[in-house]
């Protein structure tokens, strides 16, 4: 806490003090104080204009003027004082101006002195000493109708600043962890100030409802399947408050969400291998406030072999026994119940939330290499597809098929030369099998490169026959180019530099349309990962590389998560954020470059969006809240 040296010692001249009040309810107690005080100063009443001592200057105090009463020819006023520092003071003194025709005429509780239109009031010897909260006051009787101006306590602005003060820095958007049906817990980044932050306000829809002095705050008592807006602000030592964090939306686990009214698709993919080294399960879609935020559910994958659908991982999927304190509803399976697994947490999150359809996707990167053989027969691969799907032991979870082949008539993993019309002959006979109930959808190419993998199968011919395509506008660009150069995987655009015409998501859009599929059946793809080399020295894009730079389970691939903190955003290209960190060099999607993808994928009249995968976001669920916000 500063102090400013004391000011040299003035004489304050001007007429006496009068004695003269009103009838009042305090007048005894009025001419009492006046008299101890006059008692104590050996001076006659009408001696109270006196010698104003040094004003300790000081930081940590406050004066608020009140307007008591007015009776026309005169009024009654008070002062306030506050100590709002964390040490006590021992003496204060309250200055202001009041303007011509405007003067004090008595005073109790202080020493009230005036040099023409400037006041002093000190305080008398049993009310100087206030500890850190304290408030003492005093009052006065005044004739005239002027305002007080101007005013100091102990040499510094009464609302506790002084010339050159800043108010705090705003806090970070807080995020929410630990969301039951009835509680969370609210962690920030904290704020910065010039003296120090002393403590934080925390507001739920615009009230306040606590103030913590640590960055952050548990909040409870609320109602199941709701949805809170909360912020917070930042107070220095002199309590000055800055301006509010970023908003947090956080929606309480159970209860009925209604369908989205826009119609927009939020869907994600949840991988059933996410349940071991990454120890993602069904239940973090609700403690991350994520299962609020999206209408679908893309559960990955199940194998297509021998031209089959068959089970991926029977063990995740099926056969795990989850505890209370892991599963959905908070109820352990039993060793001897019919579905355990992924299965049933999915039974579970549908019961909470019934606006979620749940889709069984089939094939991916390595699990495409059975549709070739599918193709040749498409009818036996869509009984088989039906029949597991619609299995008895989990029917009712699952609400349709997602098609996942990478990729027909190109190469992928491998390369398919099954002809063009492969793809449109599966899907139709898929959607005859599944019928008019059940969903019937794929994810496919965003090549759109001149002879590429959109020109290679006929997916407008298959787009009457599935609800709507997952575009995969990721992946463009990769470290599999080891030297690079550097760019971002999921442009939005096109830019100058980019390595290969056509990969980008406008081009993919604006050919899928062009070949006659309507925008109302594609959603635009957005990876929660970024894409990365390592041995970089150029920090733009388009510099050159040593290889894939490191990642937490595969080279050239890291988690947003992860990427938020260890190598945040430093630019943008193509509506995509990069970073370099050292000669790591990366590519990803941020919340706020998700917004403008959104803005965008309204603008082209799309159906929605899609992302791969639950996992890849933060524990708030930060991107996947960005696409629910930026399609509403």
């Amino acid at each position: 806490m500063s102090t400013s040296a004391p000011r040299p010692r003035r004489t304050y001249g001007g007429s006496p003090l009068s004695t003269a009040s009103p009838p009042r309810t305090r007048r005894t107690r009025f001419f009492t104080r006046v008299a101890a005080i006059v008692a104590a100063l050996a001076l006659p009443v009408t001696g109270l204009v006196v010698l104003a001592g040094p004003a300790q200057a000081a930081t940590s105090a406050t004066a608020t003027y009140t307007k008591v009463s007015d009776w026309g020819t005169g009024f009654e006023g008070k002062w306030t004082v506050k100590n709002t520092g964390t040490t006590t003071i021992t003496s204060w003194t309250v200055e202001w101006d009041y303007p011509a025709g405007t003067a004090v005429t008595s005073a109790w509780d202080a020493t009230v002195t005036s040099s023409g239109t400037h006041w002093t009031g000190k305080n008398v010897g049993w009310n100087g000493t206030l500890a850190p909260g304290g408030t003492a006051s005093f009052g006065f009787n005044g004739t005239g109708s002027g305002s007080p101006s101007g005013c100091k306590i102990n040499g510094a602005s009464c609302d506790g600043t002084q010339p050159g003060d800043t108010p705090p820095t705003a806090p970070g958007t807080p995020t929410a962890s630990s969301v039951t049906e009835t509680s969370l817990t609210l962690s920030w980044p904290a704020a910065t100030d010039d003296k120090g932050v002393k403590n934080y306000d925390v507001y739920r829809g615009g009230a306040r409802i606590a103030t913590v002095t640590g960055t952050s705050y548990g909040d409870s008592g609320l109602t199941k399947g709701t949805t809170y807006q909360y912020t917070v602000t930042a107070r220095d030592t002199v309590d000055q408050t800055g301006p509010s964090s970023g908003s947090a939306s956080v929606t309480t686990a159970g209860g009925v969400v209604p369908p989205d009214p826009g119609g927009k698709v939020k869907l994600g993919y949840f991988t059933e291998w996410g349940v071991y080294g990454r120890n993602y399960h069904v239940k973090n879609l609700v403690t991350s406030g994520t299962a609020s935020k999206i209408t679908h559910i893309n559960y990955a994958f199940g194998n297509v072999q021998n031209g089959q659908c068959t089970i991926g991982d029977a063990y995740a999927d099926y056969d795990k026994a989850y505890t209370a304190d892991q599963s959905v509803d908070g109820v352990a399976d039993t060793w001897d119940q019919p579905l355990r697994g992924n299965f049933n947490q999915l039974r579970k999150l549908k019961k909470a939330y019934p606006n979620i359809k749940v889709l069984w996707s089939f094939g991916g990167w390595t699990w495409s290499g059975g549709f070739p053989q599918a193709a040749a027969n498409p009818a036996a691969f869509a009984a088989s597809c039906y029949n597991l799907v619609e299995d008895p032991r989990w029917a009712d979870v699952f609400d349709g098929i997602d098609l996942d082949w990478e990729y027909p008539n190109a190469c992928g993993l491998s390369c398919d030369t099954s002809g063009a019309a492969a793809f449109k002959n599966l899907m139709q006979a898929t959607r005859a099998k599944f019928g008019a109930n059940n969903l019937v959808t794929a994810a496919i190419t965003a090549d759109a490169s001149s002879g590429g993998k959109i020109d290679a199968a006929d997916y407008a011919g298959a787009a009457q026959y599935v609800d709507f395509y997952n575009v995969m506008t990721y992946d463009f660009f990769g470290a599999w180019a080891a030297q690079g150069p550097t760019a971002p995987h999921s442009p939005l655009t096109s830019y100058t530099g980019i390595p290969q015409a056509g990969f980008n998501s406008a081009e993919a859009i604006a050919k899928l349309k062009a070949k006659g599929v309507a925008g109302s059946k594609l959603n635009l793809g957005i990876g929660f990962y970024g894409r990365g080399w390592t041995g970089v020295t150029q920090a733009a894009p388009g510099g050159t590389a040593t290889g894939p730079a490191p990642g937490t389970y595969e080279q050239g691939i890291e988690d947003y998560k992860v990427l938020k903190t260890s190598c945040p955003a430093t630019g943008t290209v193509a509506g995509t954020a990069y970073a370099k960190c050292g000669s790591n060099w990366w590519s990803y999607d941020t919340p706020a470059t998700i917004a403008g993808k959104m803005t965008w994928a309204k603008q082209q009249g799309l159906k929605g969006a899609f992302f791969w995968e639950f996992s890849g976001d933060t524990s708030n669920g930060e991107l996947a809240s960005a696409i629910h916000t930026g399609l509403q």
